[in-house]
């Protein structure tokens, strides 16, 4: 069932001061059985891993590896799946790295938003997309936040995603860098900063998983 705005904003409101541990509770007590966990160990991302398993260790957590990954970045993702024990189901796209650089080209940049449209709906939406389908989430726990970007500030802890017909979860929506710096610590948490996404190019910019643009996108996959 698709929640009313009203719903929603009395959600948000419930979960305003809530600790990460009380939203996931909370998510999954919503979910009847069919939540999951996304990733893509970026900067920060060991705190949701942590947090989530904390409460269920077994949670799906889906990871899209797009084949462009830095090797700190695969390094970072394989210590924390094996420290945290992580229930991770990897999805790749249809095409490898290789074969999409020989009939592509490079890598796009910022100058060319069509490239980096096009690149994401190869490398990451259309993976994103069928792990979304297999796994059957009703609810989908996330990392956002909303010091991200000005797409995300418009967003709340729990929110409705229509591109993949999920209640949408964000326990340290309201969350800083410096919070999270101090979650790591506390909790002894690995950090990685060499993290670079080439379907977005630029932190500011959206990837089409959290813009309503990817809906379509995928569909035409």
């Amino acid at each position: 069932m698709i929640p009313s705005s009203e719903q929603l904003s009395a959600w948000n409101e419930q979960l305003r001061h809530q600790s990460p541990a009380e939203i996931i509770r909370w998510a999954l007590a919503q979910a009847g059985g069919h939540a999951l966990v996304s990733t893509n160990f970026r900067p920060y991302e060991a705190a949701i891993l942590h947090a989530v398993v904390s409460v269920q260790p077994d949670l799906p957590v889906l990871w899209v590896d797009h084949g462009y990954n830095r090797p700190a970045t695969y390094r970072h993702a394989a210590e924390l799946a094996s420290r945290l024990k992580l229930n991770l189901k990897p999805y790749l796209p249809l095409l490898t790295p290789a074969h999409r650089d020989a009939v592509y080209g490079p890598l796009p940049d910022l100058s060319d938003e069509e490239g980096l449209k096009n690149f994401s709906r190869l490398m990451k939406l259309e993976p994103f997309q069928r792990g979304m389908r297999e796994l059957a989430p009703t609810v989908w726990l996330t990392a956002l936040r909303q010091v991200q970007n000005p797409n995300r500030a418009g967003l709340g802890v729990a929110s409705y995603d229509t591109n993949f017909g999920t209640l949408k979860v964000s326990p340290f929506f309201h969350w800083t860098d410096a919070q999270l710096d101090e979650y790591l610590a506390r909790h002894g948490l690995p950090n990685e900063w060499d993290y670079f996404d080439p379907a977005k190019a630029d932190e500011k910019r959206e990837c089409g998983l959290h813009a309503a643009w990817g809906a379509n996108r995928t569909a035409a996959a």
